[in-house]
């Protein structure tokens, strides 16, 4: 598979950093500010990887909000959100061990690089800058850089054609089933990684070609 291949798409979120702890401190902040009470670390794992406002609302509905209340804060929790993400982005993440390696080795086979993740696109430019990822990266995309998100194929698509690549020939790397899916419906190789968040769910149960434990396994 890696020898067919031209370019690689990585997800941020659960593959390349760990950010729990970022979510869990921007998040509480917000509710906090709300008045609403507080989502356990455990709980907003399993919300992460559909992108900011998803995150947000599932943590109303989680502490009690019916969906219609839950729309009627939105607006002002997401403005909460992002003043508060805006401190605490990558101050409580951590880059996974292996993702340096990975990194480079995918670099080394002359491949190009682009981070495609749900997150809003300044967050992750900001984060990958903070941590020491961004110059492996021609292009960096969020959650709102295209008209829909993974695991629609769209952002994928479009990803492949800034970095002038077909679909086949662009890897896929992530970390949940969101990844898996838009993978394959865009017609990309997609590998997972087993340590990411998913939802809670087995990641073995997602679409993928393969499993990997740390992005080193791809040297």
């Amino acid at each position: 598979m890696m020898g067919d291949l031209h370019a690689a798409i990585v997800d941020l979120d659960g593959t390349m950093v760990d950010t729990l702890g970022d979510f869990d401190a921007a998040l509480n902040a917000t509710l906090k500010d709300l008045g609403r009470p507080a989502v356990a670390r455990a709980d907003i794992e399993h919300m992460i990887g559909k992108g900011s406002a998803h995150l947000i609302r599932s943590a109303l509905l989680h502490g009690g909000l019916d969906v219609q209340a839950a729309e009627r804060v939105q607006p002002e929790a997401w403005e909460r959100y992002q003043s508060h993400y805006l401190t605490f982005n990558g101050q409580h993440s951590e880059v996974y061990p292996g993702v340096i390696e990975g990194l480079t080795a995918l670099r080394a086979r002359g491949l190009t690089l682009a981070c495609l993740t749900n997150k809003p696109r300044d967050f992750a430019r900001t984060l990958l800058q903070a941590k020491g990822l961004a110059g492996f990266f021609t292009h960096v995309f969020g959650g709102d850089s295209f008209e829909r998100t993974k695991p629609d194929p769209l952002p994928l698509l479009k990803t492949c054609e800034a970095l002038g690549t077909l679909p086949a020939r662009t890897l896929m790397v992530g970390d949940s089933q969101n990844d898996g899916m838009a993978a394959r419906a865009a017609g990309c190789p997609v590998v997972l990684v087993t340590y990411g968040y998913n939802h809670g769910d087995p990641i073995a149960q997602a679409p993928h070609d393969r499993l990997i434990g740390s992005l080193a396994e791809l040297a």
